[in-house]
């Protein structure tokens, strides 16, 4: 009976990094169809969501099951309640994903994106890609030192986000108003997405240690010397 406990523990452990594969993928592929004005990708990414919210569904409903049939403590009930607020992030961050899409979709068959900040969108999508490809390792792993690397990966993520409002804030910018929306709309997607996967590496830092993110010293690098 244990054994069948913990293989279904396993189980939700692995859907949360089919989660985040799957998402990441999204923001990836989101982000080519919109500078690219791609419409059949665009429609994929918008249409593969539904397996990220049947993931997500699945995964709260046999974390409840297990919540009422083994009464988990210590461990294991963190492990319980970590996933479920995990696989709600990744659930976001697919939406994310997708609203990234409907964008494309919507503004077809042009691009939502001036061309004079193609470079700045696909590095923020690029870059959105690779946080929740690092937090996918961070679920199978449970490494709380890559972890917390996340925070200071989406600092590049914000700065590039005030790029974006720097330009918009441009006396020159001559795009419109509509264009202007879009832009700001997107920033904000890329942002979010970045922030649910940092939300996600620190419920692993608090499923390893028992502590929240913020509340674990940094390691100091000894001085040579010293």
């Amino acid at each position: 009976m244990r054994d069948a406990y913990h293989e279904e523990l396993d189980s939700i452990g692995e859907d949360l990094v089919e989660m985040a594969r799957l998402v990441g993928s999204a923001i990836g592929r989101a982000t080519t169809a919109m500078l690219d004005a791609d419409l059949k990708l665009a429609e994929s990414v918008i249409a593969a969501d539904q397996r990220v919210d049947d993931l997500q569904h699945d995964l709260e409903a046999r974390a409840i099951a297990l919540l009422a049939r083994q009464q988990p403590v210590a461990t294991d009930l963190r492990i319980v309640v970590t996933s479920l607020r995990m696989s709600a992030d990744l659930e976001r961050s697919g939406d994310l994903a997708q609203h990234v899409a409907k964008l494309a979709r919507l503004r077809f068959p042009g691009s939502p994106v001036p061309h004079d900040l193609h470079a700045t969108l696909l590095e923020m999508g690029q870059l959105a890609q690779r946080l929740m490809a690092k937090t996918a390792e961070v679920i199978i792993t449970k490494d709380v030192e890559l972890a917390l690397q996340l925070e200071q990966d989406d600092d590049e993520m914000d700065l590039l986000h005030r790029t974006l409002f720097q330009h918009l804030m441009d006396d020159r910018w001559k795009h419109g108003i509509e264009t202007a929306v879009d832009v700001t709309l997107l920033g904000r997607y890329y942002e979010r997405f970045a922030d649910h996967a940092v939300a996600v590496a620190n419920r692993v830092v608090y499923l390893v240690t028992g502590e929240h993110a913020d509340e674990i010293q940094p390691v100091e690098t000894p001085v040579e010397g010293a």
